[in-house]
């Protein structure tokens, strides 16, 4: 059933190659931005769970 009614549709075999090329062009922009991230940036959100300060500014309580 699914074959018949995928087969019916006009210029389905377009789909697989724009689906590859969006996750293509996805990670390959993720790599680059990866590569051209700040280090003092990239230190910071490494950072982030263990620094003390910012637990005092949130809004929960420690138990």
């Amino acid at each position: 059933m699914k074959k018949d009614i995928l087969s019916s549709i006009e210029n389905i075999e377009i789909y697989p190659i724009i689906s590859l090329l969006i996750f293509v062009v996805f990670f390959v922009g993720m790599f680059i931005w990866v590569i051209k991230a700040d280090k003092s940036y990239i230190n910071h959100m490494k950072d982030l769970p263990f620094d003390e300060d910012s637990q005092k500014n949130s809004s929960y309580e420690k138990v």
